[in-house]
């Protein structure tokens, strides 16, 4: 079922990129007086900063939370990945290894819970959500912690249904971001590196 929920993840993320590609670059008519290499190189470096964003340097705690959390959820996408080679080939994960993984996701799901948390307690979040939002985070935060209890417990049922799900949603719902924050990165790049305002 996980593996049929991936396909049809892969599938859909491909259309939409697909359709990102065909779009083609911004198409600005003004005058080029800056970079734009230099723009987008910009934007998804320095631009990430927190004293460059809007607020980021206002919330730092929660600006570090969802850095720890994102790297959770790419942790466990390549930790889906190893185990379904090391179940093929037969290669147990070591110990220390399985140890480290389940301590850093246990760490990035506690992340994803105080950020859910946060969202619910906080007027002015709470005004902003809507399901998608407390879905999206939901999952996520389950598929962490299911996948770090896989790496030292072993019990695939639930592992595999979060994960189905986890795949089935990831397409649909915010957390397709996975694809679009690389394209609105490099369109603001191409954009202010042309006009020349970054880098600063």
């Amino acid at each position: 079922m996980a593996l049929a929920a991936l396909v049809l993840c892969k599938t859909l993320f491909v259309i939409r990129l697909y359709g990102l590609i065909k779009r083609g670059a911004p198409k600005d008519l003004a005058k080029a007086s800056g970079s734009v290499s230099k723009g987008v190189t910009y934007s998804f470096m320095q631009a990430m900063m927190p004293h460059n964003k809007e607020s980021a340097y206002l919330h730092l705690p929660t600006y570090g939370a969802g850095i720890i959390y994102h790297a959770g959820t790419l942790l466990s996408l390549m930790a889906f990945v190893w185990f379904f080679v090391s179940t093929f080939f037969v290669w147990p994960t070591p110990k220390i290894v399985a140890l480290i993984c389940c301590v850093a996701l246990a760490g990035a799901a506690c992340c994803g819970i105080a950020l859910f948390c946060k969202r619910i307690i906080k007027r002015e979040l709470r005004a902003l959500s809507c399901a998608d939002d407390y879905i999206s985070n939901g999952l996520t935060t389950l598929f962490q912690l299911l996948t770090a209890c896989y790496f030292v417990c072993n019990h695939p049922l639930p592992y595999y249904i979060v994960t189905t799900l986890f795949f089935l949603w990831l397409p649909i719902g915010k957390t397709r971001h996975l694809l679009y924050f690389f394209a609105a990165r490099f369109h603001l790049g191409f954009f202010y590196g042309r006009r020349n305002v970054w880098p600063q």
